[in-house]
């Protein structure tokens, strides 16, 4: 177990469950990946290791983004919302950072675009 900062620790603001919402982006381009979820745990393996670490909600385990599919995520920066309660971690992503294989999970399903202005 790897034991995360109480520095880090006591600044998070956590879900009922000791979740936190995690934003993953891209860190040179500021591409909007995905979102993942990270406790403790998670957090801390990331900060140690410079590989993106989340909690599947789903699957009630860790996981290290890309160690099956090769598609990894190398942290290059993390930080905390105003609010304390979300995470930004920017990323080098290599490959798709969906489950699908897209670069994004964010480009299948547009619900609304706004007008253009000018």
């Amino acid at each position: 177990m790897t034991t995360l900062d109480p520095a880090v620790a006591d600044r998070l603001k956590r879900t009922a469950e000791g979740l936190v919402p995690a934003v993953v982006q891209q860190h040179d381009t500021g591409e909007v990946l995905m979102l993942g979820w990270m406790d403790d745990e998670a957090l801390a393996r990331t900060l140690a290791t410079g590989r993106a670490t989340y909690w599947s909600r789903s699957r009630r385990e860790y996981w290290v983004k890309g160690e099956t599919s090769g598609h990894r995520q190398w942290v290059r920066e993390v930080r905390l919302d105003c609010d304390k309660d979300t995470l930004l971690v920017k990323v080098e992503q290599e490959g798709g950072a969906c489950h699908t294989g897209d670069r994004t999970c964010f480009d299948a399903d547009l619900l609304w675009a706004g007008p253009s202005r000018g």
